[in-house]
């Protein structure tokens, strides 16, 4: 079984600080990994208070590229940064991680298509590894460098892996509806676009209402949960909000 699961930029990181790392969130994320069964697993994680402080500094988006390629380096150093922390932490407890970089492998067509060569990762869970992608600017044609989502890839890995699960480690326990409850299961946008909005902090990405669409374009169930629901989505059981496309 392949899961592709993604930690959060707002979980791992404090998204309100630049460039800080939330010490204990990231610590008890990597425990419950180095704890977990699964066998196959290909990790995401989002930006948090490193990328998006760069990006927004230097007006980069999905949408909106430059050639500017201090900025662009600015971006990527940043995500390259976090990635080493995770790394350095995944390692230390036991998981075999090895990162790829978006950068590195990725880029966009004039019309945005994207191309992500997947050889390396499938290569690394054929061995054994953990591959730990990230958030991070790729190459498009025609605009220099954009933005590609930790949500995105999440897409991608989902897709050409043919992931069996799919988890979106958030800082909130689900989809909540207007009453600020979880909302157990979405099989339509349309059911929760009233009550989604965007995201209070700094996110050139989209929130939670991009995270949904993404996630209804899958061929797998994905689960979006808190940090406490990480341990149970890694054994097999239900977390959070269920998204599932029709």
């Amino acid at each position: 079984m392949t899961v592709v699961l993604k930690l959060g930029g707002s979980v791992i990181t404090d998204k309100e600080t630049p460039e800080t790392v939330d010490e204990d969130a990231l610590d008890r994320a990597v425990e419950t990994i180095a704890q977990s069964d699964e066998s196959s697993l290909a990790l995401v994680h989002g930006a948090g208070s490193f990328g998006h402080h760069y990006a927004e500094k230097h007006g980069v988006t999905p949408t909106d590229g430059s050639h500017d390629a201090d900025g662009v380096w600015a971006i990527h150093d940043s995500m390259r940064r976090l990635n080493d922390e995770l790394l350095g932490r995944l390692q230390a407890a036991g998981v075999p991680a090895l990162p790829v970089h978006p950068l590195s492998v990725g880029a966009r067509d004039a019309e945005s298509t994207l191309s992500l060569a997947l050889d390396s990762t499938v290569t690394m869970l054929a061995e054994g590894f953990v591959p730990v992608l990230h958030g991070d600017v790729i190459a498009q044609a025609g605009a220099g460098a954009t933005i590609i989502s930790g949500d995105e890839l999440v897409a991608r890995l989902a897709d050409g892996l043919d992931a069996d699960r799919v988890g979106l480690c958030s800082t909130v326990p689900g989809v909540y509806d207007d009453d600020g409850d979880v909302i157990p299961e979405i099989t339509d946008f349309s059911e929760v676009e009233a009550a989604l909005g965007a995201a209070e902090t700094t996110d050139v990405t989209g929130g939670m209402a991009a995270k949904v669409r993404a996630l209804l374009e899958l061929g797998a169930p994905a689960h979006i949960f808190g940090p406490d629901a990480l341990a149970a989505f890694l054994a097999g059981d239900a977390a959070g909000t269920v998204v599932r496309g029709t």
